[in-house]
């Protein structure tokens, strides 16, 4: 998926917008992104990206930074943080352990692919180095985090190799779209202005893991 596809899902997101916008003012919001990210492991059109960058942008309102106004209810910035990245390890190990134990029937249909069959065998060759950074690039890149996260269950790579990494990388996305959402809101205005550029980044973002992963190991 490029760059423009991506940004497509983004504008037909962003139509919606203020209906996103309506959650933020309540705590449901942490069980709306929480799950959004959880599942989009299995189900990676889910736009818990746009979510999180949602609830940041209004986190930033609330500040007063953005608008010198303070509303009554906005998610708190270090929370919202903490329950992406929760949600991003949670749906990482889940489908680790599916893809682990899903036998014979899984291996079939993983060597139909010749997608998946190379990233399993990337990711297995990047963790016997020690080279886990591939799972925090994945985790940028669109449907990356499935691949990697049902690639790792299928070869039964061990858990504890793969669980630093799914960690590291939830934490870093997690971080990253708070951090566009907050800052660009800041600098913007807490407009769906900042929302559209602060998805577009994430979106560039994606567009930049993607080519890195896909890229052939040099000699």
């Amino acid at each position: 998926m490029g760059l423009a596809t991506g940004v497509k899902r983004g504008v037909a997101v962003l139509e919606g917008i203020e209906d996103v916008g309506a959650l933020t003012a309540g705590p449901w919001i942490y069980v709306v992104v929480a799950v959004s990210v959880l599942l989009d492991v299995f189900v990676p059109v889910l736009p818990s990206g746009v979510l999180v960058i949602t609830a940041a942008t209004a986190a930033a309102a609330g500040s007063g930074a953005a608008t010198g106004e303070v509303p009554g209810e906005v998610p708190d910035i270090l929370a919202l943080t903490l329950c992406a990245a929760t949600a991003s390890v949670l749906g990482d190990l889940v489908a680790y352990r599916l893809a682990r134990r899903g036998g014979a029937r899984l291996d079939r249909a993983i060597a139909r692919s010749r997608r998946l069959t190379a990233a399993q065998e990337r990711l297995g060759a990047a963790l016997a180095r020690g080279g886990g950074a591939l799972v925090v690039l994945a985790r940028f890149a669109p449907a990356g985090r499935s691949v990697v996260s049902l690639g790792a269950g299928a070869t039964h790579r061990r858990v504890r190799d793969f669980l630093p990494w799914s960690a590291l990388a939830g934490l870093a996305w997690a971080v990253y779209s708070v951090a566009l959402g907050y800052f660009g809101a800041q600098w913007l205005g807490a407009t769906w202005l900042a929302t559209a550029v602060s998805v577009a980044a994430l979106f560039a973002a994606g567009a930049g893991a993607t080519y890195l992963v896909r890229r052939e190991p040099s000699a």
